[in-house]
């Protein structure tokens, strides 16, 4: 890749990879420290990485810096616990937005991570596969029983209501 499909690569991916890292973050700043690193470990690459590839290997990058990140956070116990305690006692209020974000909240890191990427960003169960080093078995399975426990937070949300 050279210099000019770096820079377009950037253009094409950078919302969707702040998205999907925002969704696990959710913390902005966070968010952009991670989009900055991912695409400065990149550009380190550029030359050895195809064209074709570009997509994938920014994403599998993007996920193993929230990965390090987030191992770095749990240790030092950091990530904002405040922020998350306030949405449980909001999620009666029902704004679907932050029952959802609650629900994901609930999940295996895994899991939520190969959610996020098959049904926020839309990619294929392969593609997935390569972004997150599973197999595309694996991949269907932690979607499977993500989407199980989602369903049935949902279900008991609205017993409650």
């Amino acid at each position: 890749m050279n210099a000019k499909d770096y820079n377009n690569a950037i253009d094409q991916y950078a919302d969707n990879i702040f998205r999907f890292v925002l969704k696990h973050t959710r913390n902005k700043m966070l968010a952009d420290d991670i989009v900055q690193e991912t695409f400065a470990k990149v550009w380190e690459k550029h030359e050895d990485i195809q064209v074709e590839k570009a997509k994938s290997y920014l994403f599998t990058t993007a996920y193993h810096c929230l990965v390090d990140v987030m191992k770095k956070e749990a240790r030092s116990g950091t990530i904002d616990g405040i922020e998350r305690q306030g949405t449980q006692e909001n999620a009666h209020l029902f704004d679907i937005q932050k029952v959802l974000q609650e629900a994901l909240e609930r999940l295996p890191e895994i899991q939520k991570t190969v959610v996020l990427l098959r049904d926020y960003e839309g990619y294929h169960y392969d593609e997935i596969a390569e972004i997150t080093g599973l197999t595309e078995s694996q991949v269907k399975v932690y979607i499977f029983r993500a989407r199980q426990t989602l369903k049935t937070y949902l279900k008991d949300i609205e017993l409650v209501a």
